[in-house]
């Protein structure tokens, strides 16, 4: 029996995480769709749409389906998509910034208020909490892109802010106005990155307990789960102990 339920236990996992690679891919179409709607369909001429499908190829997107987001943009009968921005307090007074693409406004906003309030939390009116990010772009490489020093060299001779350099990768911050010439030159110096996107960089962390942590963390996956919602940015800091505590299977 414990055989039995340990398989299961799997296949439930499985299942769970092809739904969430299916949601993803779902999001990632619907940036590229925007991003080729807003723009040329031509990657090459449009740089918001190359970086999208840069992020997608980063996801293991597959390229058929990275082709029909682009095709549903250019067809008349295709949603409009609006960008929206939520901001708002979660449990422990954490600031929460949530970026959404949605075709009905109006069934968005009502379900980011939901999953605040039965958080615990409060959604604000635009400018509640943003003050108390960077908005910056986030340009990621894996560490065998290159050495901490050609990163850094190729960095500074795109025009960016900073470099972070680890075993892992390196985080290049560049400004909200030159992301994309400094995305475009890093490409040409060092190649395709992992990922290149704008982000909502906290300035400072706000620390929580366990429980706090736990309700942050289950707020952030309503608001994930949510097929309009693009990105969720807090500013809580949580140990590592609990953090793993809390995400443990």
């Amino acid at each position: 029996m414990a055989g039995h339920s340990q398989f299961k236990n799997i296949m439930h996992r499985k299942g769970a995480a092809d739904a969430k690679r299916s949601k993803l891919f779902a999001k990632l179409a619907r940036e590229i769709t925007v991003a080729a709607k807003l723009g040329l369909p031509d990657p090459k001429m449009n740089a918001r749409l190359r970086l999208a499908i840069q992020n997608a190829r980063a996801e293991n997107m597959p390229k058929d389906n990275v082709d029909r987001a682009i095709k549903k943009a250019l067809g008349n009968d295709g949603e409009n998509y609006d960008e929206m921005r939520y901001e708002g307090y979660g449990p422990g007074g954490v600031a929460v910034v949530v970026e959404a693409l949605t075709d009905n406004r109006n069934r968005t906003a009502s379900a980011v208020r939901s999953y605040f309030t039965r958080a615990g939390g409060a959604l604000g009116e635009t400018g509640a909490v943003s003050f108390m990010f960077d908005h910056v772009g986030e340009i990621i490489y894996k560490a065998e892109a290159g050495s901490a020093d050609a990163v850094m060299e190729a960095a500074i001779m795109a025009g960016a802010d900073d470099v972070e350099s680890s075993g892992e990768n390196h985080v290049i911050t560049v400004s909200f106005e030159s992301f994309g010439d400094v995305a475009k030159a890093m490409e040409e110096a060092i190649g395709e990155p992992e990922s290149a996107k704008i982000v909502w960089r906290p300035q400072n962390l706000v620390p929580v307990d366990e429980e706090k942590a736990a309700s942050l963390l289950k707020l952030i996956d309503q608001l994930d789960d949510d097929d309009d919602v693009q990105a969720v940015y807090t500013n809580f800091e949580v140990s590592d102990e609990v953090m793993q505590k809390l995400t443990a299977a």
